[in-house]
Order: structure tokens, then sequence, then C-alpha cells
């Protein structure tokens, strides 16, 4: 299933065609600045390439500024999203993580188009804590990896002592 992300975009651009060889450069039709926010904006969230047909497409995170009704919206689709997608309340729930993610990402692109300072400092705290995240996942999986092997070590020792 198609699902809706809650990171705006812009409307998908046709970048080649698959018989021509190199990409060709997109012109902005822009000032300097929004070129500039738009180019951090890719560089902190990548756009989205896919081939219909003979044709690449390029899908490019929105650099229009959000509204304060933009961000209600937001929030009202964040909670229809956890809903529809039937999101684990609490504990762990892989489907509440990408909601939030996504949210996140959202956020950051709206506080980097204001000011990008801040929104680098966002990317900065959202990359810590994925890799916080991502080590206590690691210690998590090698404590169940330890206790299945000490199990499975006892269960040998108390076989030896039943052939004694």
């Amino acid at each position: 299933a198609n699902k809706k992300s809650l990171l705006r975009y812009d409307p998908p651009t046709k970048v080649l065609s698959k018989s021509q060889n190199k990409l060709k450069d997109l012109k902005m039709m822009c000032s300097n600045d929004k070129k500039q926010t738009q180019e951090i904006l890719n560089a902190i969230l990548p756009p989205i390439e896919w081939t219909t047909g003979d044709y690449l497409y390029k899908k490019c995170v929105s650099s229009t500024p959000a509204t304060e009704s933009d961000i209600e919206i937001l929030q009202e689709e964040l909670d229809i999203q956890l809903q529809s997608r039937e999101a684990k309340e609490t504990g762990l729930c892989p489907v509440r993580e990408e909601l939030y993610a996504q949210c996140f990402d959202e956020l950051i692109r709206q506080v980097t188009i204001n000011c990008v300072e801040r929104g680098m400092l966002l990317v900065r705290l959202r990359d810590e804590i994925n890799c916080t995240i991502d080590a206590y996942l690691t210690m998590y999986e090698s404590g169940i990896a330890f206790g299945i092997r000490k199990d499975l070590m006892t269960d040998h020792k108390r076989q030896r002592i039943k052939v004694i």
C-alpha cells in the first residue's frame, strides 16, 4: 500500500529518459537564497528517485515555509496515521517509530527553511539519537545472544551430569 509521508515534498519532476546517458542539470527558477536552501534541504533530507516506464523521476523536499495551519494539519495527520496504521501506544512499535521519524524530519524541514543553523542542530540531534538507539539495540541483541549461549551451556552440562 502506498503510505502518505508526513514529510512535505514538491511535486515530482521528470529528470531524464532511460535512453539518455547523463542526468540533465535541473535549472531552478528561483533566487539564489531559495536555491541554497533547497540544496541544504536536499543534503539533509535526500530527494526520492524512482523510474516509471522510460523515465526517472525525482521528488525533492519542499522549500515552502510552513504556516501555523500547516503545523496543525501535521499534528492531525500524525494522529490519523497512528490510528489508521494501528501503532502501539507503548513499547516498541516500528510503525510509531517510522511516523515519529517522518514528523521530526518535517519539523527539521520547517525549521531549516527559517534558520539553517537551527535546522542543522536538529539534524545533529536526530542523528545522535538514532546512533544511541542503534547502540541500545546492539547491546540488547548481544545480551539475548549471551543469555541463549549460557542457557545452552547449562543444558549441555546437565546432560553430561546425567550421563555420569
